[in-house]
């Protein structure tokens, strides 16, 4: 079966040139992979609810920024795990320093019965759309081809 996921690209003309605020996951996993890692913030949902409603929460919950207004859909990809994103762009300023994140727990090291505590998202940051699509997951860049043809 497969997963859904739906989050929000904020954008903003900031330095004179378009950019887009991305995000990095949190983890050991993820811990020293740059290029192909950072996403939109996003997080999975189960139908019946609405895709704008859990962009809207997952937005919240991994950057603590709570939006309201206008969102532009911007459709919906599947990434290369069979999950399914649906996105969303809205103008929006963000200072990544103010990044709050929610946590989740994992056993780490594997197999050594301690639990550790992780930021679902570390780090925040703007990207030019040419850095922006060298950093995202590569399904992902659809959406900035999108949201440029909807500008």
């Amino acid at each position: 079966m497969a997963k859904f996921s739906a989050g929000i690209l904020l954008f903003n003309q900031g330095r004179g040139a378009l950019r887009v605020l991305l995000v990095h996951p949190g983890g050991p996993f993820w811990a020293r992979k740059d290029a192909g890692a950072w996403t939109l913030p996003k997080g999975e949902y189960e139908p019946p609810e609405a895709p704008e409603t859990a962009a809207r929460r997952e937005l919240a919950e991994e950057t603590g920024l709570v939006l309201s207004g206008e969102l532009i859909p911007l459709g919906e990809v599947a990434q290369a795990s069979g999950k399914r994103v649906t996105a969303f762009a809205a103008a929006a300023d963000f200072d990544p320093a103010d990044l709050a994140s929610n946590r989740f727990e994992m056993e780490w090291p594997p197999k050594s019965g301690r639990m550790q505590s992780f930021p679902e998202v570390d780090r925040a940051g703007w990207f030019d759309i040419a850095t922006a699509r060298q950093k995202m997951i590569p399904a992902q860049t659809a959406f900035l081809d999108t949201l440029l043809a909807k500008l």
